[in-house]
């Protein structure tokens, strides 16, 4: 979303629905597939009513949530009157963050929150780097999804590609290290209503159905989207009844490619019978490929 530059990537990197939780459970043990970031590892308790999320001092309230909902750009706002959720853990996130810039000593007098998570994120993001053997390594891999431009041409733009990857992978990597050592809680009764509604869309109905999933995440006009959809096409057909195969159209469909982590296209996720992530590629996916995994899967 436009409105969350740096902070929205920090605090994304980011489907049973079942009884009610125990106060031991976390969101992702309980709802699978859910949080995207680092409200997984938070508990379900039975917070105050208001209360919707509390670490330590930090606490988020239902109607906070409701500003960020009427804050947020207009071809966004249909698709989180079911995600409240999603805002919730972007906005958990970034707040989890100011905090860990300030008891970094990247706060101080002159310096907004979002220049001490800027820091944090450059302190995070240092150490990435990419070498020329990777570059030429995705060229070699991705030419047909290149469109067999010259390694000259496009090693730039791969290079930035596979930097900025890398960085993402720093902060999620600190997201990770943060859940494990920082007490998190979401409120159980206001979830257990906001999942029903946050599951009720094409992937997540296909990851409950009891047949593995292969989800494309793409745009039309996208060449290597469009060069994929004859294959998946084709795959309906040939597993119709024992293959689920869905199409997300990115720019339709902005939450849900955020909660899957989306971040270029395309993107072929796979999901096994219990609607787990088994796999997932970026880029264009050759038939025999997608095939070979999907007979890891069992599916031939």
């Amino acid at each position: 979303m436009k409105a969350w530059p740096v902070l929205a990537l920090l605090a994304a990197a980011l489907l049973g629905f079942a009884a009610p939780a125990s106060p031991a459970a976390t969101v992702g043990e309980r709802y699978p597939g859910l949080a995207g970031g680092v409200l997984r590892a938070a508990r379900l308790s039975e917070l105050p009513a208001p209360v919707l999320f509390k670490s330590q001092e930090l606490e988020i309230r239902a109607e906070e949530v409701e500003r960020l909902l009427r804050e947020a750009p207009e071809d966004w706002k249909p698709q989180l009157e079911k995600n409240r959720f999603f805002l919730l853990e972007r906005e958990a996130g970034r707040r989890i963050l100011i905090r860990e810039a300030r008891r970094e000593g990247l706060a101080g007098p002159g310096v907004t929150d979002e220049q001490a998570v800027e820091a944090l994120f450059r302190r995070l993001v240092a150490k990435a780097s990419v070498s020329q053997t990777e570059v030429r390594a995705f060229y070699d891999q991705n030419r047909e999804m290149i469109g067999g431009a010259p390694y000259e041409q496009v090693s730039g733009a791969i290079r930035q590609m596979l930097l900025q990857q890398k960085q993402e992978q720093a902060v999620v990597d600190f997201l990770s290290a943060l859940e494990k050592r920082v007490s998190l809680e979401v409120n159980a009764s206001w979830l257990q209503g906001e999942a029903e509604r946050a599951r009720d869309n094409p992937v997540d109905r296909a990851r409950r159905s009891g047949k593995p999933t292969l989800v494309e995440f793409g745009a039309t006009g996208c060449v290597p989207c469009d060069m994929m959809q004859p294959i998946l096409e084709k795959l309906k057909t040939a597993h119709a009844g024992r293959l689920n195969v869905v199409f997300v159209h990115v720019g339709e469909e902005k939450v849900l490619a955020a909660r899957h982590g989306i971040r270029a296209i395309p993107v072929q996720v796979f999901f096994d019978r219990e609607g787990k992530e088994f796999f997932r590629h970026e880029g264009f996916f050759p038939e025999a490929e997608v095939n070979r995994v999907l007979a890891q899967m069992g599916i031939r």
